[in-house]
């Protein structure tokens, strides 16, 4: 069992009390206009220090042990809409990683310190309208012309891609074919050549904003490549299982939430002579997705002690990735399905959740990656 402390769960009220007091109240309105004030809320995120829980406190990050972080994204996965927790999580534990490990001191000074302060907003920029889960068939370039890298190409399905101040853009840096030839490199959005081509419009998490991304001839210069020239794709492969592991997280706080909703809602619906809780048929099917839940939770927190003790937490975040994403799926219908016509009507909130949670088995690698990698690991 991870040990969480005193301090931990402090944490955890202080979490728990701002997604009741600064998120959840809005979050409908969010939803209705397909944006959020996102700079607004990083503010205050960041000035709770909130976006920079384990990184060096020399660029304003907290220094802080990974359960902190699970704490975080358990309770940000609890809010009334997932977009939310999309929109966090991609500042802290998508966009920063490898800036945060690789980076310059020039570039953390310039560009990881106002995220971590919320005063930037921050993307990553990977998936390409022909390489999402095919990231090494992704064809966005950048030619080194003298001290600088000029950009073409397009990203497609960015998050925070409207509302971004600066990408760490994934591109490729050379004639070298597959994963060899690539870079990350910071790519401020204010930079003539990128544009957003169009806001796009989803099925879930509607209140986090998605963009295609256009790069035409775009100068940023070469000091801006995160680490070595030619090693983005080997980095870019190490920041993804921060992705992973974070939205695990995060389903495990949006699953449990969404369990204990549903079973006060068959406390109170009286049918057939008595509340639905004591239909047995009912509460063994939400007996059975707790017991899935707490599998969930307690392999999250051995990935993360893995995760302290510096080890390889790739099997771990690939096996949680498959297992939530099937688990959210369940526990999204079946909430619907237990309240009935009300579950289907967009007032009640389990009409967002399904729509929520299905992204849960695509993005960040899809239910179909997360097997071929198992497989592999099992030469296979």
């Amino acid at each position: 069992m991870v040990a969480f402390t005193e301090e931990h769960q402090a944490f955890r009220k202080t979490v728990r009390t701002f997604v009741e007091r600064e998120i959840d109240p809005y979050v409908d309105g969010w939803e209705r206009d397909g944006r959020m004030p996102t700079h607004e809320l990083f503010a205050k995120l960041g000035d709770l220090g909130f976006l920079g829980l384990e990184y060096d406190p020399a660029y304003g990050g907290g220094g802080a042990d990974h359960l902190f972080a699970v704490v975080l994204a358990e309770e940000i996965g609890r809010c009334d809409a997932a977009g939310v927790g999309m929109a966090i999580a991609v500042q802290t534990d998508m966009a920063t990683p490898s800036l945060h490990r690789f980076g310059s001191e020039e570039l953390k000074q310039r560009y990881l310190v106002p995220a971590i302060r919320g005063e930037m907003v921050s993307a990553i920029a990977v998936t390409e309208p022909d390489a999402g889960s095919d990231v090494a068939g992704l064809k966005t370039r950048a030619i080194r012309d003298g001290e600088q890298w000029v950009i073409h190409g397009s990203k497609l399905y960015i998050t925070n891609g409207v509302e971004a101040d600066w990408l760490c853009l994934l591109a490729r840096t050379s004639d070298e074919g597959g994963a060899r030839g690539i870079s990350q490199i910071v790519v401020p959005t204010a930079t003539p050549g990128v544009s957003v081509s169009r806001k796009l419009d989803k099925l879930g998490n509607r209140c986090s904003d998605t963009a295609e991304l256009a790069f035409d001839g775009a100068r940023v210069p070469v000091d801006h490549t995160i680490g070595e020239v030619g090693r983005g794709f080997q980095q870019q492969m190490s920041q993804f299982q921060n992705e992973r592991m974070v939205a695990c997280y995060g389903r495990v706080g949006a699953c449990e939430r969404a369990l204990d909703r549903t079973a006060a809602y068959l406390r109170q619906r009286e049918a057939f002579g008595g509340p639905l809780i004591k239909n047995q048929y009912l509460s063994y099917q939400l007996a059975e997705l707790y017991a899935r839940l707490d599998m969930c939770r307690h392999y999250n927190y051995a990935c993360a002690e893995a995760y302290m003790r510096g080890e390889d937490t790739s099997r771990f975040a690939t096996i949680a990735k498959l297992a939530i994403g099937r688990l959210c799926e369940d526990v999204a219908r079946t909430c619907l399905q237990y309240h009935g016509g009300l579950g289907y009507m967009e007032e009640t909130w389990t009409a967002r959740f399904l729509r929520d949670m299905r992204i849960t088995s695509i993005g960040g690698g899809a239910d179909e990656v997360m097997l071929q990698v198992i497989a592999k690991m099992h030469g296979m």
